[in-house]
């Protein structure tokens, strides 16, 4: 009896970590149709549908998630027993890594990682957009192995790190836009601005100044920090970046950072993933390549909280 609930245990970790069916079943090197039985006296076994079908796959009921959490240590150790997967060589691994983080991250993390992996054959590094909203989403469906962003709205099923902490900078056009710097309340005023936002209404430059009885001549709006640099190459405007990635843009375009006239808040920049794959090996790996102990200058090099190492 023990045997066969561990048996049991094995394809619901499956089930957990694939959400289908079918790839848990191939994962285990099982019939879909064992799999599905099994599937069946888990049902049983603990009186709950335990997985609903979904237009992607299964979604885990708040009973699955609960289960897994609790037994989430031994569900490892058993899968990577079951599979053979305790052990991960990057240098042999025939495997897509797909990371989920919005473009501003991007243009400051990926760089490095073709870099890392450049003698790594069998390794592929993938990203995909996520935000804040819609990273955790993202991990649960399987769509991205973590995500990286900036306070990520996350529950109980998921595990996060956080990496560093970054602010705002203003960017213009030096060319377009001779202005000194720092640059003053009235000059920010004075010129016209370009707006990213997810909405494209307003940005919390907007709050802030609202707060003080003020406005800003908004000409334009976007939904990407790397599709605005780019348009400050040819359009005589300020614009609002993060500041770990400013300079990153700076630096490509020939642009100019400035600190914002008025006070702005700093954010916290994290990463997460799902805890069924905390310990797996390969996905530990990853984690630890993506988000290596390193730096992050601000404009005027200043240094930014350091990534953490030890992504468990």
């Amino acid at each position: 009896m023990a045997c066969r609930a561990v048996c049991l245990l094995v394809v619901f970790a499956a089930l957990m970590r694939e959400r289908s069916v079918t790839r848990a079943a191939t994962a285990l090197h099982l019939s879909q149709g064992a799999a599905g039985a099994a599937l069946g006296r888990l049902r049983k076994l603990f009186d709950d549908e335990l997985f609903t079908r979904t237009r992607t796959g299964i979604e885990p009921t708040p009973r699955a998630v609960e289960l897994a959490r609790r037994i989430e240590p031994a569900l490892g150790l058993i899968h990577g027993a079951v599979t053979d997967q305790d052990r991960f060589d990057p240098a042999t691994a025939k495997c897509t890594f797909t990371l989920g983080m919005s473009d501003d991250l991007e243009a400051v993390l990926l760089p490095r990682l073709p870099a890392a992996t450049a003698d790594l054959p069998g390794i592929r590094i993938a990203v995909r957009q996520a935000t804040r909203n819609t990273v955790a989403g993202m991990v649960d469906r399987g769509e991205i192995d973590f995500g990286i962003a900036t306070a990520p709205a996350h529950g109980p099923d998921h595990r996060t790190r956080t990496l560093f902490t970054s602010g705002h900078s203003r960017l213009f056009n030096p060319r377009l836009l001779p202005l000194a710097t720092p640059l003053g309340l009235e000059d920010f005023l004075a010129h016209p601005h370009l707006l990213i936002s997810y909405d494209g209404r307003r940005g919390i430059v907007d709050d802030l100044l609202q707060a003080r009885g003020l406005d800003r001549r908004v000409i334009a709006s976007t939904t990407h920090f790397g599709g605005a640099a780019l348009h400050l190459a040819t359009v005589p405007v300020l614009a609002m970046a993060p500041a770990h990635a400013a300079t990153v843009y700076a630096d490509a375009l020939g642009l100019t950072v400035a600190e914002p006239p008025l006070p702005m808040p700093e954010y916290v920049v994290s990463a997460i993933w799902h805890a069924a794959a905390t310990d797996d090996p390969g996905q530990l790996w990853f984690r630890n390549l993506a988000c290596a102990h390193r730096a992050y200058r601000t404009r005027h090099g200043r240094l930014l909280s350091k990534v953490q190492s030890g992504m468990r």
